[in-house]
């Protein structure tokens, strides 16, 4: 069993000195093309696309309102002593209706294509 461990190690050693001889050998490697440039449609990062986020205290609650570009669309009330709930305005026009959590329902996405 004493004998097998250094015949291993011996053929180990050789291997590893053989692999870089025939990596050279091949002669036929090429390296990779360089990364191209992203499509010009794409636009740069936008900061007035993300959420604005206003934390205010209100007779002991903690209010976070999401605003994007300026517009109100959902507000996080949390009390000191209970479960948060939420209130969207699904439609855009202002009336937000009260969700206990953010998945109670599947919501048919509603994207706004143009206004007039």
């Amino acid at each position: 069993m004493r004998r097998l461990f250094p015949q291993a190690a011996a053929r180990l050693a050789l291997l590893a000195l053989a692999l870089p001889a025939i990596a050279l050998a091949q002669g036929d490697l090429q390296p990779l093309p360089a990364v191209p440039p992203p499509p010009p449609e794409m636009a740069p990062f936008d900061a007035a696309l993300e959420p604005q986020v206003t934390i205010k205290k209100r007779d002991n609650d903690t209010v976070e309102e999401f605003r994007v570009q300026g517009k109100l669309y959902m507000i996080k009330v949390t009390p000191p002593h209970g479960v948060p709930y939420y209130l969207i305005d699904n439609q855009g026009d202002g009336n937000f209706m009260r969700m206990e959590t953010m998945d109670t329902r599947t919501r048919v996405p509603m994207w706004v294509i143009g206004t007039f």
